[in-house]
């Protein structure tokens, strides 16, 4: 290849800085409802702006996770013009990603327990 060439015409980084975008838009809509439903939940009306917590870092996450994938998506197609695969970069947004379903998953637990105790 010379030049400023496509290193490969399957244009594989950006479909998955589209893949990337579509889980930080589902994020960002996750914790829009969350915004929208937990403080209804809430057992006491002073727990109220603990219960928008979720949302709100739920919110930053998508965001956060919306400007990484450029980033990466950036990186990766420098490194691959280049023909310089040692600078791809490693699985690190994807274990962040993975940390906060993770974690999701313990608050949607805590946001159940709350609830059936609150209504029993």
């Amino acid at each position: 290849m010379t030049g400023r060439q496509l290193f490969d015409p399957g244009l594989q980084p950006e479909r998955t800085v589209l893949a990337w975008r579509r889980t930080a838009l589902a994020i960002g809509v996750g914790s829009l409802l969350a915004l929208r439903i937990l403080p209804a939940l809430a057992p006491a009306p002073r727990w109220g702006p603990l219960w928008l917590l979720p949302g709100i870092v739920g919110l930053a996450f998508a965001v956060l996770l919306w400007t990484r994938s450029q980033a990466r998506h950036t990186r990766i197609t420098r490194a691959l013009l280049d023909g310089r695969p040692a600078d791809l970069p490693g699985a690190g947004l994807l274990l962040l990603v993975t940390l906060f379903v993770a974690g999701c998953a313990v608050v949607s637990g805590v946001v159940v327990l709350f609830a059936l105790v609150g209504n029993g």
